[in-house]
């Protein structure tokens, strides 16, 4: 990450880069040394930061869109060293998604650029000069790229999109035989995603009937995805508040008082990894939650923050 812009190059091969952006620069995160009255006080106003990529989160547009046009004139200005063999052709436009939580897929080869986002949780083009960006707080960003083909996609995978199958759906977008790479963003880690046992259900359940993992894993998948919760401390305001939020996100009518915690960026690379793509496990594994450097939908729930900011993994691919 850059001191002066929340944006990292995560990756290069090829014509192809893969960048992540972050919250705050390096040196821009609060000081938790202020007095408690001041960290209350910021803690309860919504947390926009430095680099908010959302539209959907109440924030100033003019900005949000600001904040985009930036993010893709410093990815061009860190591709311009890298193209050292040949003449550097910028990349021209950023392609975004209202993400839902599902699987539908946009082609971006397939429809027209129009000036309202597709409703959609991937996104796949065999086309140069351009990249795809997928926003997250917390869920597990993935971008893949396939170098026979020069096919590229960005995929959202929260708990829904990892129990319909999102990343198998995407996987099956690429319809040349070849290698499939994938890298993964930042994204919550499972010491930081308690949930209520219904959500375990129904994730071993999405897995199973859809045939997103291998047997084994199935067979397993407890002792590899879920560990159980420490107890909720009688009389803990602050642990109370996150047993009485931490289900929010969960579709299901009926609350079960177990805890667990999910492991959800190993279960997504185990998904990449039975649908036949090689997963980059060389990248950091920063946590969105723990690391206040990145957004997090749980972390602004937790301190009652009304609204959070959004972060981005962005694949390119510039001009061969």
């Amino acid at each position: 990450m850059t001191h002066q812009f929340p944006m990292t190059l995560l990756a290069q091969i090829d014509d192809v880069a893969v960048f992540q952006t972050a919250a705050f620069s390096s040196d821009d995160v609060d000081s938790q040394d202020q007095p408690t009255e001041q960290l209350v006080r910021q803690q309860r106003q919504a947390n926009y930061g430095e680099l908010n990529l959302g539209l959907h989160v109440n924030d100033d547009a003019a900005k949000v869109l600001s904040n985009r046009m930036r993010s893709l004139s410093a990815i061009n200005e860190q591709l311009a060293p890298l193209s050292s063999t040949c003449q550097h052709v910028p990349i021209k436009r950023l392609h975004w998604v209202n993400q839902v939580h599902g699987k539908q897929i946009h082609d971006i080869d397939g429809t027209a650029l129009g000036m309202t986002p597709m409703s959609a949780d991937a996104m796949v083009s065999r086309q140069q000069g351009l990249g795809l960006a997928i926003m997250t707080a917390d869920c597990v960003p993935i971008v893949l790229y396939q170098p026979a083909s020069g096919q590229i996609a960005a995929i959202h995978a929260g708990w829904q999109g990892l129990a319909c199958g999102v990343i198998q759906a995407t996987v099956h977008c690429f319809t040349q035989s070849g290698q499939i790479k994938a890298w993964i963003g930042v994204c919550i880690s499972q010491d930081s995603y308690e949930v209520g046992a219904q959500v375990r259900n129904q994730l071993l359940k999405g897995c199973t009937e859809n045939k997103l993992l291998n047997t084994a894993s199935i067979e397993h998948f407890d002792s590899l995805y879920v560990i159980d919760s420490v107890a909720i401390i009688k009389g803990d305001s602050n642990t109370q508040h996150v047993q009485d939020t931490v289900d929010k996100l969960s579709s299901c009518d009926k609350v079960d008082t177990m805890k667990i915690k999910l492991n959800l960026p190993k279960l997504a690379a185990d998904q990449l990894s039975a649908a036949g793509v090689i997963v980059d496990d060389t990248l950091s594994s920063s946590c969105s939650y723990a690391d206040d450097h990145y957004y997090s939908y749980r972390r602004q729930t937790h301190l009652q923050q009304p609204a959070t900011g959004r972060m981005a993994l962005v694949i390119v691919r510039g001009a061969a």
